[in-house]
């Protein structure tokens, strides 16, 4: 029998393992990254152990960033299938064309939705129900854009190709239609800022629970306008 010589470039085994090695130490950064962000963030994580076992949004990012690799390389359908598996299993719908950097805290994180062409710069928090989504069936880019340390409260829809500003807030419930400038709280139904760099631009004190009602707001005001006008009219009776 003859012999088989089998031919092995080491330059080339080397460069492949080299470029493996530098992957798996970006990826195990990200983890690290990822499982910091939730034991910064939530006061009830009790270990990084619990955190990487027992958080759902944790589970939804590893998830994402294989989907991401998946959908980069054109493989849409796998990457798809990945995503929604992982939403079946932890109900955060995370699609793998989104961009996503490192730190996002998704807390509890139940009907979370982000959208194919979303932004999510670095360090940012979502609350559960939160939806980065589009307003129709535009094409190309039409989810919106986080920039870094932003915080979207419970239940807030943000919705369009438009840009929320570095270290900008979204109070729970809002829904957000336009932009949102940087270090600024937006609230209420179409969302609007109370806050600009720190300074209240409404009287009333935001958090998640106290926020102002702007349709209470708005009746208060008609009621006040009604008031002057019947006060007009009785010193106009009085004078014939």
């Amino acid at each position: 029998m003859g012999k088989i010589t089998i031919t092995i470039n080491k330059k080339a085994l080397n460069q492949a393992f080299g470029q493996a090695g530098c992957r798996i130490r970006a990826f195990t950064r990200e983890v690290r990254r990822d499982i910091d962000a939730i034991c910064d963030r939530d006061p009830a994580v009790k270990s990084r152990a619990e955190a990487a076992l027992l958080y759902s949004g944790f589970h939804a990012l590893l998830a994402y960033r294989a989907a991401n690799r998946l959908y980069q390389k054109k493989y849409y359908t796998v990457a798809r299938f990945v995503s929604q598996t992982a939403r079946f299993f932890t109900g955060i719908e995370i699609h793998p064309g989104a961009t996503i950097g490192h730190g996002l805290f998704i807390d509890h994180g139940s009907g979370v939705v982000i959208g194919e062409t979303t932004i999510i710069g670095n360090n940012c928090t979502l609350y559960q129900g939160v939806t980065l989504g589009g307003t129709g069936k535009d094409s190309g880019k039409r989810h919106p854009t986080l920039g870094n340390n932003v915080m979207v409260g419970a239940g807030a829809k943000v919705l369009g190709n438009f840009t929320v500003g570095d270290g900008a807030k979204i109070a729970a419930g809002a829904v957000v239609l336009g932009p949102v400038p940087p270090n600024c709280t937006a609230v209420g139904i179409p969302a609007h800022i109370v806050r600009r760099d720190g300074n209240k631009v409404d009287p009333i004190d935001l958090d998640q629970v106290h926020i102002p009602d702007p349709v209470a707001q708005e009746l208060c005001a008609v009621r006040h306008s009604l008031l002057t006008l019947e006060k007009r009219l009785a010193q106009l009776e009085e004078k014939e």
